[in-house]
């Protein structure tokens, strides 16, 4: 007897895998790697969340939540966002727990888009943004950004790429990979742009406590009424596997997304929750040491990286840097492969960000500062073989 033989998903069956967990897989094979591929925080979540997951554990807090999740939580979300930026949603309808920033990407998109509607999708960017696209029936717009510009959100650029079938602008910031932290003033002139054309922001911002110039500036200052905002625990507090995150958006899109929500996910994990609420509550100090550290190495290893000729802007946020290899003469591809069979440090190749990634590679600095140190001597004995 044999499987059936009808074709699967041409959408599913097209988008690669992703590029940055075949490097990271291929350096868990391996003995003696400095990984500098995923981004994950290298600090343990906070005492105060776990203990609070402890305790929610003996006193039987595996249930179901609200689809919506926890109110507290919610609430705890909601006015820490009016509190640091004077953004203001309402926690009963217009803010969403979901499992990870991830699954609040994916339940905006298929909220949004019908066939043909087209995102525009600034890049160098993250790699699950143009599949989430596709995935919801919708056509990604990639859209290359200037390195030499620090990759802003030009106006120009973006505008240029706007056609009728334009439904959203789809961008992280701080970005991954690139580090880039947009400014209040080229958030105000996308949101311009956004009420010209008539279009959605979707503003992903997991790493909006990871910025190292000034205060964060949300999408949602600029354009609320037309802004998604998504949020979450993972970067910020070290709770990647924890899995919550958030959405922010407008009644009628967040009441959307909910339906969704309910009918796939149902809620995000219990526990979790109250987890997160308790590292709001109780975690911020240890965030900002988090935040001082990722300075240290920020600095320290973009320096490096300028030093052996490996052009390296320093970033505004998140924790990664994205230097450009052209001086090396190899693609991308090819500097991280002989990075890593040679010289045994994991980083990710520029062009699975997008083409316009090609000759660059992205490193994490989620990582402790000696291990930093020994990457760059290594780095430097690849570089000079």
């Amino acid at each position: 007897m044999s499987a059936p033989q009808k074709p699967f998903s041409r959408t599913v069956e097209a988008i690669p895998p992703s590029g940055i967990r075949k490097f990271f897989d291929l350096a868990q094979s391996m003995q003696g790697v400095i990984s500098l591929g995923v981004g994950e925080p290298d600090f343990p979540t906070p005492w105060s969340a776990r203990e609070a997951a402890i305790h929610a554990l003996e006193h039987g807090a595996t249930t179901y939540t609200s689809n919506s999740g926890l109110l507290e939580l919610r609430e705890a979300v909601t006015d820490d966002l009016a509190d640091r930026y004077g953004v203001r949603y309402r926690a009963e309808d217009e803010c969403l727990v979901t499992s990870g920033v991830s699954e609040g990407l994916d339940l905006t998109l298929r909220a949004l888009l019908n066939p043909v509607d087209e995102v525009i999708v600034p890049e160098p960017c993250y790699v699950a943004y143009q599949p989430c696209v596709a995935f919801a029936g919708g056509v990604p717009v990639p859209v290359a950004l200037d390195p030499g510009d620090a990759y802003r959100l030009d106006p120009a650029i973006i505008g240029a790429a706007i056609t009728e079938n334009t439904k959203a602008i789809l961008f992280g910031s701080p970005s991954n990979p690139t580090g880039s932290a947009q400014s209040a003033a080229d958030l105000e002139a996308l949101a311009a742009l956004a009420r010209e054309h008539d279009l959605w922001l979707v503003s992903d911002e997991i790493y909006d406590r990871l910025t190292y110039h000034g205060t964060h500036t949300p999408a949602a200052v600029a354009a609320p009424e037309r802004t998604v905002l998504l949020g979450g625990f993972s970067k910020s507090y070290a709770m990647t596997g924890w899995r919550v995150g958030y959405v922010c958006a407008p009644e009628p899109l967040a009441r959307l997304m909910h339906r969704i929500h309910q009918y796939t996910m149902l809620c995000a994990p219990h526990m979790s929750q109250i987890a997160a609420l308790e590292a709001m509550r109780t975690a911020q100090d240890e965030v900002d040491e988090m935040v001082a550290d990722y300075d240290r190495r920020r600095r320290l290893f973009s320096k490096g990286l300028d030093e052996l000729g490996l052009t390296c802007p320093v970033p505004g946020g998140a924790f990664y840097v994205f230097p450009s290899i052209t001086s090396t003469g190899m693609s991308s591809e090819e500097f991280a492969e002989g990075l890593l069979t040679q010289e045994k440090v994991a980083v990710v190749p520029g062009n699975v960000f997008g083409p316009s990634g090609e000759g660059h590679v992205r490193c994490s600095y989620a990582t402790a500062l000696p291990q930093l140190e020994q990457a760059l001597e290594r780095i430097a004995r690849f570089i000079g073989s």
